[in-house]
């Protein structure tokens, strides 16, 4: 089986965590090698060191772009989820990912402040932390996604069932999960 990488983008709420679950736990069911590289469990374990600037980001996401190119070179689908907001270090994972699927997660900054699961954007409007992308520091949506998912207007299973989808009509999996419902039935 050849290894890709799954990168989601998005502000932070907008659901790329909860939809990278979802999606390794279909191609899980789908028989295939996931795993999820998310951005905080990354940056709690490989980057204590770093802080929120853009250098630090782009540190960050280096090594998450490390991590991810050893996985797919092993045979494993590598999804990433992590907000990554500047085109021009997403496009610097892709020139090294190779098999590269760029998923916007597409969300309003109101729907992202409603949700604010860290209490982020909060401490950022009270002028409590700096660099909080989307508030101070700006997010660059992708010019050319592969997917683009609405999570104001999709479900969860909406929006993984378009990105399985996108990834067997670009051919990196050969399996959707309706055809292996279908499959369970006639047995």
């Amino acid at each position: 089986m050849k290894g890709f990488t799954i990168w989601l983008t998005g502000l932070s709420g907008s659901g790329k965590t909860t939809i990278a679950k979802e999606l390794q736990k279909k191609l899980l069911m789908l028989g295939y090698k996931a795993e999820l590289l998310d951005g905080d469990e990354v940056r709690r374990n490989l980057s204590p060191d770093l802080g929120f600037s853009k250098q630090d980001r782009e540190m960050h996401a280096k090594r998450v772009v490390y991590i991810s190119k050893l996985l797919t070179r092993n045979g494993i689908i590598s999804i990433v989820s992590l907000i990554s907001p500047y085109r021009a270090f997403r496009a610097y994972a892709r020139e090294e990912l190779k098999d590269f699927v760029e998923v916007y997660v597409k969300c309003s900054i109101d729907t992202c402040i409603k949700r604010d699961p860290k209490g982020l954007y909060k401490k950022a409007l009270n002028g409590e932390i700096q660099d909080m992308t989307g508030i101070q520091d700006p997010y660059e949506e992708p010019l050319n996604p592969e997917v683009t998912v609405d999570t104001d207007r999709q479900s969860v299973d909406e929006c993984v069932d378009t990105i399985l989808a996108r990834l067997h009509q670009l051919g990196y999996i050969n399996t959707l999960i309706e055809e292996r419902r279908s499959d369970a039935k006639q047995r």
